[in-house]
């Protein structure tokens, strides 16, 4: 049987963290490796004319790894998209970056974006992500999971809100995802901001009362195959 292996495929650094810093930890200490890939620089739509320091990507990057270092993470990759702008990339480009990555780390399992956040380059990674993962033969990935970004995940149309059906307990990863959050200082606003650390707390308490448990990250099962069992050798 193949070895589980998980890719997470996110738009921006910090939302590997935001939606599934506590579900990264839960796999990391079963064993299992996680991989992360961030598509956009998550820099140009605060500069003048979407021109991106090289500098300040640097330390965002760097940002990135260090919160990859302190939830366990196996490999981050980062893409060069432009940020907020993904939907001036044809789509294609985009699917690409993600199937190499999926091939490379063998994922068994893909957590991204809900396809209805507000966020165009959360909409777009979603797409792609089904995309890159269509179910053909050769296909080693078996589920794909949507998770929620605060502040983008919660406010949109009515009819494209991020409605879970799974939720992971993340109690004992609760203040290591907070840790990994505080890598990113120059993304964190504070509370009542939903880009706050006690907002990203209140979310994860108000996910754990939905299904009995005292802290939880809340996900959509948008795909997932189940092989047939293996034939038993009469002997």
């Amino acid at each position: 049987m193949q070895q589980e292996s998980v890719a997470v495929v996110v738009a921006h650094p910090d939302d590997e963290v935001l939606a599934f810093g506590g579900t990264i930890c839960r796999h990391v200490d079963a064993g299992i490796p996680v991989n992360v890939l961030i598509l956009a620089t998550g820099l140009a739509a605060r500069t003048a004319g979407g021109v991106v320091d090289p500098k300040e990507l640097e330390k965002l990057r760097n940002n990135a790894r260090a919160a990859g270092a302190i939830l366990g993470l196996t490999e981050i990759e980062f893409a060069a998209f432009p940020d907020n702008r993904m939907d001036s990339v044809p789509l294609l480009d985009v699917v690409k970056e993600i199937s190499a990555f999926i091939e490379k780390v063998d994922a068994t399992t893909v957590y991204t974006h809900h396809v209805g956040d507000l966020n165009i380059d959360h909409s777009i990674t979603a797409r792609a992500v089904m995309t890159a993962c269509r179910p053909l033969p050769d296909s080693h990935v078996r589920r794909i999971y949507a998770g929620e970004v605060i502040s983008s995940s919660e406010y949109s149309f009515r009819q494209d809100r991020f409605v879970p059906n799974i939720y992971g307990g993340i109690d004992r990863y609760l203040d290591r995802k907070c840790e990994a959050l505080k890598c990113y200082s120059t993304e964190l606003r504070g509370w009542p901001h939903p880009r706050s650390v006690e907002a990203v707390v209140h979310l994860a308490r108000l996910r754990g009362s939905e299904c009995g448990l005292t802290a939880a990250e809340a996900l959509l099962l948008v795909f997932e195959r189940i092989p047939e069992p293996a034939v038993r050798q009469m002997k």
